[in-house]
């Protein structure tokens, strides 16, 4: 293994220091640092984060391979400066069983870019008629703890109380979907103005608010862990800060894009920004940004959501919701909070590998620890190319916007996934 002594880098934004990885773990760290044998970087104003990790990717692999694979969407990872990320379990077939998420488990490893951890299905086939296999899953070689339908809201409270109850043996997380289905019928993209002109059928905030009420009441009384993935309303931010007020388990994830895009974007009929939930209006963007900064919201994940070419290139109505996400994630924070620094590598670091019990990831670069981190240069910026893009899909919201930030380097366990921001393999 091959010892790295990275020169002049500011982790999380502090003064310059010195970095030594050798075997695998951050062996020293302080100003003229020397090892003979060790590959010198030089990372003169670049900044040393704790490798990113995702709570929500769909890397499509078992069964839509023309959109993504486990290794192209783990090179897509990589290349975002994330060493873990956690696949959501929406495949064909459903990851609804240990050998399921064991496959998916071991075709990570097999790739060696980041550590791959699958999420397994709360309900058989995602139906949410019956549970899956959740103690399999999670006594499997996977060691599966957080389990969603992602793309379906586990609707029935019965079924999602019962979810709740079993996971809490073993810590689990359970991470909704929340989205009434009764009260989004046809619907087409947020309910409000824009649709009203478009004459589109309209996503009304209340079927994501009402389940996250319902949610966060079941998981209180159950006293068991729950998730929210990918909020986009300022009705459900209140209704989170009221929950953690009151001490709810309950945890939250928003999406880049919900930080940046609103609804106007639906007026180009433009498929690439149909997206589930769909996109919001600007006082939720305001009220999503707040509440990430004050701790409301516990992460970023991205909910990567790669599609093929024909289920994207075709009549608004008839498209694939779901837009790309891991090669673009942490510009995009840089462009909504700045170079907070130590924000940054809590939301989307720190916070995703506490919820997700990746123990080895989302520490600072420290003597001992393993050496999961990844540096960027803070001061580039970069026009995005889908056609560099390491996805098997183009489906990206943001072609040929300038963002700021290069990912630089990647390492996981000490071995470089990325350099001179290029995957390595």
């Amino acid at each position: 293994m091959t010892a790295y002594l990275i020169r002049n880098v500011s982790v999380v934004g502090g003064a310059p220091t010195d970095l030594l990885i050798r075997d695998g773990v951050v062996a020293e760290t302080g100003a003229g640092l020397t090892a003979p044998d060790a590959t010198v970087l030089d990372a003169t104003g670049l900044v040393a984060l704790p490798g990113l990790v995702d709570l929500h990717t769909h890397l499509r692999e078992p069964g839509r391979e023309d959109a993504e694979t486990v290794e192209s969407g783990s090179r897509a990872a990589a290349l975002g400066g994330y060493t873990a990320v956690c696949a959501m379990a929406n495949t064909s077939p459903v990851a609804d069983t240990a050998g399921v998420v064991e496959q998916v488990w071991r075709l990570g490893r097999e790739a060696g870019l980041v550590d791959v951890q699958p999420i397994g299905a709360v309900t058989v086939g995602l139906a949410g008629e019956r549970l899956a296999e959740l103690g399999a899953m999670a006594d499997s070689a996977a060691r599966v703890r957080i389990f969603s339908d992602d793309g379906h809201c586990v609707a029935d409270p019965k079924l999602m109380r019962r979810a709740l109850e079993y996971v809490k043996a073993f810590d689990g997380v359970v991470a909704q979907h929340a989205e009434e289905p009764r009260l989004t019928e046809g619907a087409q993209m947020h309910e409000g103005e824009v649709s009203t002109r478009l004459g589109l059928t309209g996503w009304p905030a209340v079927a994501e608010e009402a389940i996250i009420a319902r949610d966060v009441l079941l998981a209180e009384h159950v006293g068991s862990r729950l998730h929210i993935c990918h909020v986009s309303t300022a009705g459900s931010v209140e209704v989170l800060r009221h929950a953690k007020a009151r001490g709810v388990k309950v945890t939250a994830e928003v999406t880049p894009h919900h930080l940046l895009l609103t609804d106007e974007k639906a007026a180009t009929y433009d498929p690439v920004y149909k997206v589930n939930p769909p996109l919001r209006t600007a006082a939720d963007i305001a009220a999503l940004r707040a509440a990430l900064a004050e701790g409301v919201i516990d992460i970023v994940a991205t909910d990567h959501a790669p599609h093929a070419v024909e289920d994207k290139e075709c009549e608004w109505a008839y498209a694939r919701p779901g837009m790309l996400g891991l090669e673009t994630a942490l510009s995009i924070a840089l462009d909504v909070l700045g170079p907070q620094w130590d924000l940054i590598a809590e939301r989307m670091s720190r916070a995703p590998a506490r919820i997700a019990g990746l123990d080895s990831h989302g520490l600072d670069p420290a003597p001992g620890v393993p050496a999961n981190l990844t540096l960027v240069d803070p001061s580039a910026r970069r026009v995005v190319e889908p056609a560099d893009l390491a996805s098997r899909s183009r489906n990206t919201p943001y072609a040929r916007m300038t963002l700021p930030g290069r990912i630089v380097a990647t390492f996981l366990r000490g071995e470089p996934t990325v350099l001179d921001g290029k995957a390595v393999k």
